[in-house]
């Protein structure tokens, strides 16, 4: 066992490989290191118990043989980035338009929501309007109605009075007559009420104080 302590530059020639190869094989066999009087980095090896074949030298022709297929197989890939660097552009702004038309589509159904909302108040609170002016008309009519009914029960049962109490129920009739036709005027003049109140509710606030 011969050993000795070669600079990277020595074992480069020993074992015909370059510098850098020798200071890689230093450090994969973990070879004990030093430094020389001038500084140089010293490695203790023996040569016998390392083995390393140097590679075959390549022919030039034998280096384009390798690069040829990797130099093209490059320039396919950065065909395909460049392709699919254009697709993604295309579909980046496909996604910006369609987050525009959805912002739009949002915003107006948020807007007719709360217009059908506000519809939907306005039809309860008119209702309730209409319901309060005619509730006592028809509790009016109810009971007139109800004192026709015995009217004609009791002229039924009473022939002698039926002349007497015809001419009070002609009476009841055409008041009831009356109260129907005041009724109905009431009903349309409700009706014109709640078209003025609307068309009022529509106008600006400055319009309703200047009318």
């Amino acid at each position: 066992m011969a050993v000795e302590m070669l600079s990277y530059a020595d074992l480069a020639a020993r074992l015909k490989i370059s510098p850098e190869a020798a200071r890689a094989l230093a450090k994969r066999h973990r070879l004990p290191r030093s430094r020389s009087n001038d500084g140089k980095t010293l490695v203790t090896i023996d040569l016998t118990e390392i083995d390393h074949k140097p590679l075959a030298a390549r022919s030039p022709g034998g280096h384009q043989a390798v690069t040829t297929p990797l130099k093209a197989r490059i320039e396919a890939l950065q065909a395909e980035l460049a392709r699919l660097q254009a697709t993604a552009s295309g579909h980046r702004a496909d996604f910006e338009r369609e987050r525009d038309r959805a912002d739009r589509l949002a915003a107006e159904l948020l807007k007719t929501a709360a217009e059908t909302m506000a519809a939907r108040e306005l039809i309860a609170r008119l209702q309730g309007e209409s319901k309060a002016i005619t509730a006592p008309l028809k509790t009016e009519i109810d009971i007139l109605q109800t004192e026709l009914a015995m009217l004609r029960d009791t002229a039924t049962g009473h022939r002698a009075d039926f002349e007497r109490e015809r001419d009070r129920a002609d009476r009841l009739m055409a008041e009831l007559l009356k109260a129907t036709l005041d009724a109905m005027t009431a009903k349309d003049a409700t009706a014109q009420l709640e078209s003025k109140m609307i068309a009022l509710r529509s106008q600006p606030w400055w319009r309703r104080l200047v009318g």
